[in-house]
C-alpha cells in the first residue's frame, strides 16, 4: 500500500491530537445514543402508532420493527434547478427500500435557498445562516426516533453542510447523501463572464444579460461551474458518503436512477443489525475531514469550505483550522482545472475522468487516506472507479488515464504544484485567498485602498470612474456578526473590468466572495471581522494595503494604533433578517465555522 505523504500524515496527526478530548466525548455520546437513546423499539404504543399511521403498504413492516426504516430528509423545492429533481425521489426510494427488505418515510424537509437567486440581494444576508437552520431542521426531522438509517437529499451550497452537521448529531445511524447531478452544459461559462463584464461597462443591456444568464442556467440540475454546490459533491465522494461516482451524473438518466436505487440498497445493508454496520459518526473521522480538504485543494474547489469544513468537523468532535488548510495546500498539487479555474465545466470534468480519476491519482500518491470507513463496500479505493451501466446493472470500472489533459492531469504533472488556497496573516487579521484561478503575477497587490461598507457603494464608485487606478477595494462589516456574511460575487464583473484595463486590483473583505471566486485576487473571510474589533474597522481611504499570497501576509503600512474604529452599521432589517439577530450576535469566527449554533452547543 502507498505510504502517506509526510505532510498529509503530519497534519492528520495534529488534527487527531488536537481533537482527542472532543472526539472521544462525541463517540461516547454516539455509543450511548445507540444503546440507551430514544429509538423505535423504545417508543410507546401511542408514539409508534402516530409514526406509522399514514404509511400505507409499509405500515405492517414498520409496526413489526423487524426491518430498517430509512428517514428521508429532503431539501426539495421546485424553484431551485438543483433540487427540482428531488420531487419524485421519495417514491423511488420507498420502492428501492422494499426491494432491500426495508421501508422509508420522509422524516422532514429542510429549507434550500439559492445564492444564485439571492446574490447581491437582501436575502443573501440569510445565506450562511441557512446552513445552521438546515442543521436544526435535520435534527428535528430525526428526533422522532422512527429511523435506523438516513437518506439525505441535498446538493447546493449550505444545504449539504447543514444536512451533514445535523445528521452527525445522530451519528449512531448509518447515513448517506444522494445527489441529483448537474444540468447539461449550456452557454459556455467564459462567454457568460464576458457578457457580465460588458454589462458592467454599460456596453450591453439587461435583455442581453438575461438572455446569456438564461442560456447558462437553463435546465434541472446544479449549475455547471465549479462553485460551492459542486465542491460539496466532490467532498462527499472523497469522504465516502455517496455511492462511488454519483456526484456528476446528469439528472433524468438511467444511470442516475440506478445509482439512487443502489444507494438505498446499500443503506439498508449497513444498519446496526447486520454485520457491516457503518454509522455516520464513524465514517466522518479525522482522516475523512483531511481527505475533504485534500480533495478541495486538488480540484481548486470553493473557498466557502474554509468555513464549512471546520463547522462539519466540529459537529463530529473534530477541530481543524486554516493552518491545516495552508499546510495541506503546500503539499497537494492542483490536478483539475474546472471553471472558474479553467474553461470546461463539471460535465467536461466528469467526462474527462472526474472524481474516479482524481481519487485514484491522489490515493496512489499517498495524498488521500485510503483506510477510512465509507458507505461503500470496502474503503476509499471504491471511489477510484466510475459507475457505468451494464445491461440493467450498475458496475464500476477504473479510469487509468485522463481523457482530457486540459481538464485533468496526473499528480506527476499537475497544473500547479500546490492547492492554491492559502492563509494570509498580518496586522489586518487572518484570511484565506484562492490563487488557483489568479495568474501568478497578481499574487502580490500593493496599492492605496478604497474603503466601503457595502457592495452597492463599490459599484456606484466604479460607475462614477472613482476606481480607475491601482486599488485595493476593502468591503468591511460583511462578517457573520455584522450582517450574516453574504457573498460579494456581485463585485466580480466590475473588479474584472478594472483588472482588464491594466490596473492592479484586489479585494479585501471580512465577507465571503463565492465558490466561483475568479481571476481577481481576493483576501476574504478576514478575522477578526470589523464588527468584532477587527483592524479593517480602522482602515481609511488611501491607506496602503498589501495582499501578498507569496509571503502569506495581509498588512497595511498605516499606523492604526491611535485610530478609532468606524461605527458598526445598524443591523439589517427586512426580508426576515431581523429574525436572525440571535445568530449574528452569537456567531463565532469564520475560521471556526461562523456558527452561533455550534458555539452555543459547546462544540
Amino acid at each position: 500500500m502507498t505510504e502517506m505523504h509526510e505532510i498529509v500524515a503530519a497534519v492528520t496527526e495534529r488534527v487527531v491530537a488536537r481533537s482527542r478530548p472532543s472526539r472521544a466525548a462525541y463517540l461516547d455520546l454516539m455509543d450511548r445514543q445507540r444503546e440507551a437513546g430514544t429509538n423505535r423499539p423504545n417508543l410507546s404504543c401511542g408514539n409508534l402508532a402516530h409514526g406509522f399511521a399514514a404509511s400505507g403498504e409499509d405500515k405492517a413492516v414498520i409496526r413489526s420493527g423487524e426491518a430498517m426504516n430509512i428517514g428521508i430528509v429532503t431539501a426539495y423545492n421546485d424553484m431551485l434547478s438543483a433540487h427540482q429533481p428531488y420531487g419524485r425521489y421519495p417514491e423511488a426510494i420507498k420502492i428501492a427500500a422494499r426491494e432491500a427488505g426495508a421501508t422509508a418515510q420522509v422524516a422532514g424537509g429542510v429549507p434550500a435557498m439559492c445564492d444564485g437567486v439571492t446574490q447581491g440581494q437582501a436575502g443573501m444576508d440569510l445565506s450562511l445562516f441557512s446552513r445552521d437552520t438546515i442543521a436544526l431542521s435535520t435534527a428535528i426531522a430525526l428526533s422522532h426516533a422512527m429511523f435506523e438509517g438516513v437518506a439525505m437529499l441535498g446538493i447546493c451550497d449550505k444545504i449539504v453542510p447543514g444536512l451533514l452537521i445535523g445528521a452527525l448529531r445522530f451519528g449512531h445511524l448509518p447515513a448517506l447523501l444522494i445527489p441529483a447531478g448537474p444540468m447539461p452544459s449550456g452557454l459556455a461559462n467564459k462567454e457568460k463572464q464576458r457578457i457580465r463584464q460588458l454589462y458592467a461597462e454599460g456596453k450591453v443591456g439587461t435583455a442581453e444579460l438575461l438572455e446569456a444568464e438564461s442560456a447558462s442556467y437553463h435546465d434541472a440540475g446544479t449549475c455547471t461551474f465549479y462553485g460551492t454546490a459542486n465542491s460539496n459533491q466532490m467532498m462527499m465522494e472523497v469522504m465516502g458518503l455517496h455511492m462511488p461516482g454519483a456526484a456528476f451524473v446528469n439528472p433524468g438518466t438511467r444511470l442516475r436512477s440506478e445509482l439512487t436505487r443502489a444507494a438505498v440498497h446499500r443503506l439498508a445493508a449497513i444498519g446496526w443489525h447486520g454485520d457491516d454496520y457503518r454509522p455516520l459518526g464513524r465514517c466522518v473521522d479525522e482522516k475523512a475531514i483531511v481527505n475533504a480538504i485534500v480533495g478541495l485543494l486538488a480540484t481548486g474547489g470553493s473557498t466557502n469550505h474554509a468555513i464549512h469544513v471546520p463547522a462539519i468537523a466540529r459537529a463530529a468532535g473534530i477541530v481543524v483550522d486554516w493552518e491545516d488548510f495552508d499546510a495541506l495546500s503546500a503539499a497537494v498539487p492542483l490536478i483539475a482545472r474546472v471553471y472558474p479555474n479553467g474553461s470546461g465545466d463539471v460535465n467536461d470534468f466528469h467526462h474527462a475522468g472526474g472524481m474516479a480519476y482524481v481519487i485514484h491519482e491522489l490515493l496512489e500518491a499517498g495524498l488521500l487516506h485510503r483506510d477510512v470507513m465509507t458507505v461503500a463496500r470496502s474503503d476509499l479505493s471504491d471511489y477510484g472507479q466510475e459507475p457505468v451501466l451494464v445491461g440493467d446493472a450498475v458496475m464500476w470500472q477504473p479510469v487509468p488515464v485522463t481523457r482530457d489533459n486540459a481538464m485533468l492531469r496526473p499528480v506527476a504533472a499537475p497544473f500547479a504544484p500546490d492547492g492554491g488556497m492559502r492563509l494570509l496573516r498580518g496586522n489586518l487579521g487572518r484570511c484565506v485567498i484562492k490563487t488557483s484561478a489568479v495568474v501568478e503575477e497578481r499574487w502580490i497587490i500593493e496599492a492605496p485602498c478604497a474603503v466601503f461598507e457595502n457592495q452597492d457603494d463599490v459599484l456606484r464608485a466604479f460607475k462614477a470612474g472613482q476606481l480607475e487606478r491601482d486599488v485595493v477595494v476593502v468591503v468591511r462589516f460583511q462578517g457573520p456578526q455584522a450582517n450574516g456574511m453574504p457573498e460579494l460575487h456581485k463585485l466580480t464583473p466590475a473588479l474584472g473590468v478594472l483588472q482588464d484595463r491594466g490596473f492592479r486590483v484586489a479585494l479585501v473583505t471580512d465577507g465571503r466572495m463565492s465558490g466561483a471566486s475568479g481571476k481577481v485576487p481576493a483576501a476574504i473571510h478576514v478575522t477578526p471581522e470589523a464588527a468584532n474589533n477587527g483592524a479593517l474597522a480602522q482602515l481609511q481611504d488611501g491607506d496602503v494595503v498589501r495582499v501578498d499570497a507569496v509571503a502569506g501576509t495581509l498588512s497595511t503600512s498605516a499606523d492604526l494604533s491611535s485610530r478609532l474604529a468606524a461605527r458598526t452599521p445598524p443591523p439589517p432589517v427586512g426580508t426576515g433578517r431581523e429574525l436572525f439577530a440571535f445568530m449574528r450576535h452569537g456567531s463565532d469566527s469564520a475560521e471556526q465555522g461562523a456558527s452561533a449554533m455550534l458555539l452555543a452547543a459547546g462544540l
